[in-house]
């Protein structure tokens, strides 16, 4: 556990999280906005947003999504990314940090939903190892947060594959969908922590 004699967090600004690109090998991550609307609404099938907070299933629904992602970035509480192929272009999906908090030097990264082309490939993995790698490594965090629906299984264990410790189910978290009462799971990975996931997801990216 961190501690302020062991890092002066103390002495650091408060955190700020400005818009950003990030490139691996496979996928882009790009400063979400407008021009997205239509590529994102392309991508979406019902079964996506199985576990979502809400169901995405038209171009002007998208709009509203993203302007809602641009506002809270403007208050400074998100970071939203649109992610779509590197080489081609093609669009893959949507993903942010958020509930970012500024002088506790924590952040959150959800808001993921991905096209089922992106389903089962190196897609996800790549993401939030870029993301990890810039909050950590640039951001300078002590913390990153992840959450899902406690009865979401897919997402739990491509969150426990990247490393990230389970704290707990935080009951009656939310309402979803329409009034779905949701628990929700709750994840983390911490600085010290970092560089054994790095080289975890490293290793696996390698062998993808």
């Amino acid at each position: 556990m961190s501690t302020d004699t062991e890092l002066p967090w103390r002495d650091l600004i408060p955190l700020i999280v400005p818009p950003v690109t990030l490139e691996g090998r496979a996928v882009r991550l790009e400063p979400l906005g407008p021009e997205h609307a239509a590529p994102l609404a392309s991508l979406c099938e019902d079964e996506i947003f199985e576990f979502s907070v809400q169901v995405l299933r038209t171009e002007a629904e998208l709009a509203a999504y993203i302007t809602s992602a641009l506002e809270a970035a403007a208050r400074g509480t998100e970071q939203p990314f649109f992610i779509c192929d590197r080489n081609t272009g093609a669009p893959l999906g949507t993903t942010r940090y958020m509930t970012i908090s500024r002088n506790d030097r924590n952040l959150e990264i959800g808001h993921t939903w991905l096209g089922r082309r992106a389903w089962r490939s190196r897609v996800n993995t790549e993401c939030k190892f870029l993301l990890l790698r810039h909050a950590f490594e640039q951001l300078r965090v002590m913390r990153v947060q992840l959450k899902t629906d406690h009865r979401n299984a897919r997402s739990r264990a491509a969150i426990e594959r990247i490393g990230a410790r389970f704290e707990g189910i935080l009951r009656n978290h939310m309402l979803v969908r329409g009034g779905i009462v949701r628990d929700s799971a709750y994840y983390s990975i911490l600085d010290t922590e970092w560089p054994e996931v790095k080289a975890r997801l490293q290793e696996r990216l390698a062998g993808e």
